[in-house]
């Protein structure tokens, strides 16, 4: 039978305990709370940037012309 919780930490409570483990488990929440930033940070990105307006015929248009921008460029 499991049994649960809840207990309210402050930050500095969080932070306090965080300065007590060791380097390889810092390292390891590092990485944990980088995955979870980064994860938010991109589920955001995907909605802003979706889109019906935007077909493969748009975007290769695009993707040519910046090529023939950056040819020019590089010829002068």
């Amino acid at each position: 039978m499991k049994t649960a919780i809840q207990i309210d930490f402050t930050f500095d409570q969080v932070l306090s305990l965080v300065k007590q483990l060791p380097k390889q488990q810092k390292l390891k929440l590092t990485k944990e709370l980088e995955k979870d930033i980064v994860g938010s940070k991109l589920s955001r990105l995907l909605k802003t940037l979706k889109t019906n307006e935007l077909d493969l015929d748009t975007i290769n248009e695009e993707v040519e012309s910046v090529r023939q921008e950056i040819y020019e460029k590089q010829k002068r």
